[in-house]
């Protein structure tokens, strides 16, 4: 869950804080002139952002998918859900828990948290409070806090003690003059874990797939728990080895293969919308393990 703020500070559940891609503001007359044009990650965008909209506001909103051309199956819930607040997915997890007699967790991250405390919204200090108040206070709690901005993840561990996850994602070390990987030892210092993209952890390049780099055990030997960003199915989101003879971005590719080669690699878990395909996958390898071990005699 991503999170960004209103222009009261409160945190909502949208991936990006344009919000035309992911609701339908652009549909609502009564906000045609709300539309500006802003200044993020460097480059100009236009649209509707959440910081321009007080919570009230977006709660009248429809969520739809913002990328129906990948995930057609999607667009068929355009208009019948409304925009979550924080407060609104930290219920949804304890109702969970009570249905289901299983923990339900929350994995938080703030989006481009530097952004907004520049604009005078302090989604750091918001996130740390609003986990207080829902009773999620210790490292045991049921919730990650993720950011790919160490900073914010520092000052999120002096005003709460939630379990923290740096989020790594190759496109920000592309650059050979942009920022190097992080030093897994300096993390320690700010974060229980990190969620590197996939292609950090399994080589895409490689001429035989898995070929794993030396990424995750490297982090557990720092102390580090390694988690994999969201693993998808479609075509588009996965190494070219996996994809389908259909050459649709939209068509399913060989996920299995993927999710059982990031569990075979060592990571503590996998994000993903095929659940169920992890919970295969994992098993896979963790038989494959004790089946190895029994053979071996030990």
């Amino acid at each position: 869950m991503n999170l960004v703020p209103t222009k009261e500070g409160a945190l909502v559940a949208r991936r990006d804080n344009e919000l035309s891609a992911s609701t339908d503001i652009a549909a609502r007359p009564n906000f045609a002139d709300r539309k500006t044009t802003k200044t993020i990650d460097g480059a100009e965008v236009s649209g509707w952002f959440a910081e321009d909209f007080t919570l009230d506001e977006l709660r009248t909103l429809f969520c739809r998918e913002a990328q129906p051309a990948l995930r057609p199956g999607n667009a068929k819930y355009a208009g019948k859900e409304p925009l979550l607040a924080l407060s609104d997915v930290l219920q949804l997890a304890r109702d969970g828990c009570v249905r289901t007699a299983r923990t339900v967790g929350v994995c938080a991250r703030l989006m481009r948290p530097a952004y907004f405390q520049a604009q005078g919204l302090d989604t750091v200090g918001r996130l740390a409070g609003d986990l207080t108040t829902g009773g999620y206070v210790a490292p045991a709690a049921a919730v990650w806090v993720q950011a790919s901005e160490p900073d914010a993840l520092r000052t999120f561990g002096q005003l709460s003690q939630v379990r923290r996850m740096l989020v790594i994602e190759q496109s920000a070390h592309d650059d050979p003059v942009g920022p190097a990987l992080p030093t897994l030892s300096d993390v320690r210092g700010y974060a229980e874990a990190i969620t590197p993209d996939q292609d950090l952890l399994l080589d895409p390049a490689a001429a035989v797939f898995p070929a794993p780099t030396t990424l995750a055990l490297d982090a557990h030997n720092a102390g580090l728990k390694v988690f994999s960003r969201t693993a998808r199915a479609q075509n588009a989101f996965l190494p070219p080895a996996l994809r389908s003879g259909d050459k649709h971005p939209s068509a399913r590719g060989d996920l299995d293969k993927l999710l059982i080669a990031l569990f075979a690699d060592g990571l503590d878990g996998v994000a993903t919308d095929q659940a169920d395909d992890a919970v295969r996958a994992r098993k896979a390898v963790i038989d494959a393990i004790a089946e190895g071990r029994a053979r071996r005699g030990g």
